[in-house]
């Protein structure tokens, strides 16, 4: 009996592949092997938050989520390991945890064991979040020069926060009561836990892509800062940081501001704050407007009262009170003008005309006619020649006399030498 148990033992596949359907392990076999091989795993430690918390009489059991993804874990605590602890675990504490798998053979149960369990402190979750704040700022995603300026009175206006939560009651309350007409684009998501920051950025996605969209508001009423770790996470920093629409963060926390605040366009310190900021008061515009129409009309009229006083002033000068003596005076100047014109005229008309008078006598004087009409003639022969001298005679020529009224025909006769020309000879000379 014994030979034939130690011959099936020798027949058992060494490994979990060569196992087969007519060759099989037997179930006390591989769950064996799978203790054996969970406990050579080593211990690890992880970070999360208690969600469920049982307390037993020597041990208690946790249920750890993941503080970014939905993931939990079921992990068993010694009351051991409780009691070390400086301070009671509480229902959503963040601990680190060293966890060792360990597998319970006899039901076939994987459960985790906790070795050490520590709550994670501020001063730690602040280090970290001074640590991530330094990183981005070196990047320069909190530079004033990447902040975009909001619109003065925007059309539509993204709000991100909580579902039915009193942070949206005082944006929406606040903000209609400054400017009535005013339109919300509204998503709500959970604003704490570990589903915060996903649905934060695909909110904050959503609204971005959205042209209609003019300013995003996340909108939250305060917390502690455990409540507030989602908006100091690098996720969503780097989706405000990307984003197109101007960005509001109203996340009201003084104390210890997440870093939502560092890289938003516009930091309000209250959801109710941001109401203000990002509309205007209908009230104070319609005093503005009210004021600048007062000082348009004072302008008007000082301006048409300085013009009347100019118009006053032009009437009363003697140019545009009596226009007609611009005419009287220009007529007169240019009646004396044409006086002088027609004086110096006759004047030069009368000298001009003497000295014609004159020219004339002396032209007179000189002319042959004036010698025809003191009674002398001018013979002259058919050809024109003038006759000078006797000599130039022929008895019988035909001669022209022309004297003073006129010219007649004559003959020549036989000439009579006279005393002069007698005296005019050599012989007379003698």
């Amino acid at each position: 009996m014994v030979e034939s148990v130690s011959d099936e033992q020798l027949s058992v596949p060494a490994t979990a592949a060569e196992t087969t359907a007519e060759n099989p392990w037997p179930l006390h076999l591989l769950s064996q092997k799978l203790k054996a091989h969970i406990d050579r795993a080593p211990a690890a430690w992880v970070e999360a938050q208690v969600i469920e918390l049982n307390r037993r009489a020597n041990v208690s059991y946790l249920t750890l989520r993941d503080v970014d993804a939905e993931i939990s874990l079921s992990v068993t605590v010694w009351g051991s390991v409780m009691a070390a602890m400086d301070t009671p675990l509480e229902r959503g504490s963040r601990v680190v945890a060293e966890l060792k798998p360990d597998f319970w053979m006899k039901t076939g149960r994987l459960s985790m064991q906790s070795r050490d369990i520590r709550p994670v402190g501020l001063g730690d979750l602040l280090a970290r979040i001074e640590k991530l704040r330094q990183m981005l700022a070196a990047e320069g995603l909190f530079e004033l020069s990447r902040k975009k300026r909001l619109p003065l009175l925007p059309h539509r206006i993204g709000l991100i926060t909580g579902r039915d939560s009193d942070a949206m009651k005082d944006v929406l309350q606040n903000a209609a009561l400054r400017w009535p007409a005013v339109v919300f684009e509204i998503r709500e998501v959970p604003v704490q836990g570990v589903n915060a920051v996903a649905q934060v950025s695909a909110a904050l996605a959503e609204l971005d892509a959205d042209p209609a969209v003019d300013v995003i508001v996340i909108a939250r009423g305060g917390g502690s800062l455990e409540d507030l770790l989602p908006f100091s996470h690098e996720l969503l920093i780097r989706a405000v940081a990307a984003a197109n629409t101007p960005v509001v963060s109203a996340i009201g926390h003084e104390a210890d501001r997440p870093l939502l605040d560092d890289v938003a366009d516009l930091r309000a310190s209250t959801p109710t704050d941001a109401a203000k900021r990002i509309v205007p008061d209908v009230g104070e515009e319609l005093a503005r407007v009210a004021q600048a129409r007062e000082q348009l009309n004072r302008r008007i009229s000082t301006m048409l009262e300085r013009e009347s006083d100019r118009l006053t002033q032009l009437v009363s000068r003697p140019v545009v009170a009596q226009p007609e003596g611009m005419v009287t005076v220009r007529q007169e100047d240019l009646a004396r003008l044409r006086q002088r014109t027609l004086g110096a005229a006759s004047t030069l008309v009368t000298r001009h005309s003497d000295r014609l008078e004159h020219l004339r006598a002396q032209l007179r004087s000189l002319s042959p006619q004036q010698t025809l009409d003191r009674g002398y003639a001018v013979v002259q022969l058919q050809d024109g020649s003038v006759v000078r001298s006797p000599v130039q005679l022929v008895s019988g020529d035909r001669l022209r006399i022309r004297v003073a009224d006129g010219e007649f025909a004559a003959t020549a006769a036989p000439s009579t030498p006279t005393a002069a020309s007698e005296s005019s000879t050599p012989e007379g000379k003698k």
